[in-house]
């Protein structure tokens, strides 16, 4: 079976077509700027060259049909019809309490995906804008979707729950929902795998850092805590959001400064975090590379930065009475030795011990530890399309 995921943006689209036979990536690529007369698709097929075009892709489905066109191109493609296109997965950010597992698309899933709007308003109202496309352009292809949110289902109420009145759940569901929950899930499963240990036996700390950055406490396979919120802005301090802080500074900083709720919500999310502190950057790259030339404000975001991430690992290793594997995944968190050195050097009191050679020269999937350390550590990098795909395999092929 080919099944084509998705991962529609409000102004992009990115996808993966996979032979499902292996596991095999037969193409993958993304289209930005949609809704421009200057949109650039970037096609790259496996064992062929890179393909890029700019042309104008006004809407999602003027999107689809190009990527559709560049799969069956018969001099850069990778299939010979649409035809052989037999799924679709999506990725969908929000599936608030409705959905704890991936599911077929059906007209009631659509109406659900749609009333979930206002928790993320971002991303799902672009989901949906992928999804309606593909009906458009492959209307007899079932598709699936896979929720970042579905993880974190397992939370108990006492760690998904808000210290705030219980009407505000009845009435607006308002409670911690967690994302990055596909990342989670794929680097706990190959996390055992690689301990050679059952993800049932296992408690593990997952540590998903890219410029949006989470971490999960994993028992028994199963989500029991995640930092992010409601929303993508609690939790860690990020690239650009500021993740936790005292909610009274937001009336304090919206009435010193005459803010409105829209400026106050674009300061915590596109203007606080990495950025805010360093006066630099939101790229972790950029700021050790500012460190090491002696830019102090770079050094303080970066301590600010390391030390969150660490505390919350000590939090999650509490809440769950001990922890076995840490591991660490996504763009910062599979390519910075410097941060992860910094965060397990300070967990030395739950018996880390660093592998030094392991975590700066070593490349993949890989442990970083000693094998004398108590608790072990890995690199992993992470594979959401691939769990996407498989969700979407699993999903077509049962159908009744």
């Amino acid at each position: 079976m080919k099944i084509l995921v998705i991962n529609a943006g409000s102004s992009s689209l990115k996808y993966q077509l996979y032979d499902m036979t292996d596991e095999s990536v037969l193409a993958k690529g993304q289209v930005e700027r949609i809704g421009m007369e200057t949109a650039i698709l970037v096609h790259r097929p496996a064992g062929k060259d890179e393909h890029r075009e700019v042309s104008e892709i006004l809407d999602h489905t003027a999107a689809i049909r190009k990527v559709v066109s560049a799969l069956t191109h018969p001099e850069y493609g990778v299939l010979s019809s649409m035809d052989e296109i037999q799924a679709v997965g999506h990725r969908v950010v929000h599936g608030g309490e409705y959905f704890s597992d991936s599911v077929l698309v059906t007209p009631d899933v659509k109406q659900k995906i749609r009333e979930l709007f206002d928790l993320a308003p971002l991303h799902n109202p672009a989901h949906m804008m992928g999804i309606n496309a593909v009906e458009v352009t492959l209307p007899d292809v079932p598709q699936a979707v896979v929720f970042d949110t579905a993880f974190h289902q397992t939370m108990p109420p006492h760690a998904y729950l808000y210290p705030i009145p219980m009407v505000l759940y009845n009435k607006h569901k308002v409670r911690r929902y967690g994302f990055h929950g596909t990342s989670h899930m794929y680097v706990s499963q190959r996390a055992a795998d690689l301990a050679g240990r059952p993800l049932e036996a296992l408690k593990i700390i997952t540590c998903h850092i890219g410029n949006g950055a989470s971490c999960t406490a994993i028992m028994g396979g199963k989500s029991v805590d995640t930092s992010m919120g409601m929303t993508p802005l609690e939790g860690l301090m990020m690239g650009t959001r500021s993740g936790d802080i005292d909610p009274a500074i937001v009336p304090y900083v919206m009435a010193k400064e005459e803010l409105t709720i829209n400026e106050v919500n674009s300061m915590l999310n596109k203007h606080s975090g990495l950025i805010a502190i360093s006066g630099i950057s939101s790229d972790v790259r950029e700021i050790q590379e500012a460190m090491a030339a002696g830019h102090e404000a770079a050094k303080l975001a970066y301590d600010m930065y390391e030390y969150r991430i660490r505390k919350c690992i000590g939090a999650y290793a509490a809440a769950m009475n001990g922890v076995d594997v840490i591991v660490f995944t996504a763009g910062v968190g599979e390519n910075s030795h410097i941060l992860r050195e910094r965060v397990l050097d300070g967990l030395t009191y739950l018996g880390v011990e660093l592998d030094r050679e392991a975590n700066e020269k070593g490349k993949g999937e890989r442990r970083i530890t000693t094998e004398a350390s108590k608790v072990a550590a890995y690199v992993i990098p992470t594979n959401e399309e691939l769990v996407i795909a498989r969700d979407t395999y699993r999903l077509v092929a049962n159908r009744p």
